[in-house]
């Protein structure tokens, strides 16, 4: 079951679905008809990771992930923080690792979770501690890394090709062979 918003956070007033003239011109949208309040429903921004520590791609697995399927660091950007700072900050909350660097790979959409991915490759050092949020994790030679069709998966590939690897794409719906997330 996907969350939608039901009342006004303003005044508690139930929304309804309003047909208003915006600069696009007539726009449906969840509105308040006690004080005029709009729900935008706008996309959430997310912050995406490739880790690279001792040459190699650190892939995790989220406690709430089947077995075997892994991916890139991910986390939502906190109010009051630039990309750059929350890509560290998640990265050290979820590995363990401090970023030494950072490059911005670009912005994905994901629209399934309504979601902006703000993709960065960063070089990370330490000793890896995962967080209870992730199970385990795989360090993978780039030339190995296999990429997934959709969300963090094609920033993945854009990091790869911009290291003179063209990218695998596993089909992630096949759990026999080595999935990893949409």
């Amino acid at each position: 079951m996907q969350y939608e918003v039901r009342f006004c956070s303003h005044c508690a007033t139930a929304l309804q679905w309003c047909t208003a003239v915006e600069d696009s011109g007539e726009v449906q949208r969840l509105r308040c008809p006690a004080c005029g309040w709009t729900h935008w429903n706008n996309p959430t921004p997310v912050l995406a990771a490739i880790v690279e520590h001792e040459g190699r791609v650190l892939l995790a697995r989220n406690a709430a992930w089947p077995e075997k399927v892994f991916g890139l660091i991910t986390g939502f950007m906190e109010a009051g923080e630039s990309p750059e700072a929350g890509i560290a900050r998640e990265v050290l909350e979820e590995t363990g690792l401090v970023v030494q660097s950072h490059q911005l790979i670009g912005a994905y959409e994901f629209l399934r979770m309504n979601q902006v991915i703000i993709a960065y490759h960063v070089q990370a050092t330490g000793q890896v501690k995962l967080s209870p949020e992730l199970l385990e994790y795989r360090l993978v030679a780039p030339e190995k890394v296999q990429c997934w069709p959709a969300g963090t998966g094609q920033a993945l590939a854009t990091w790869l090709r911009s290291r003179g690897h063209e990218p695998e794409f596993i089909d992630f719906w096949r759990r026999d062979e080595n999935p990893q997330p949409a």
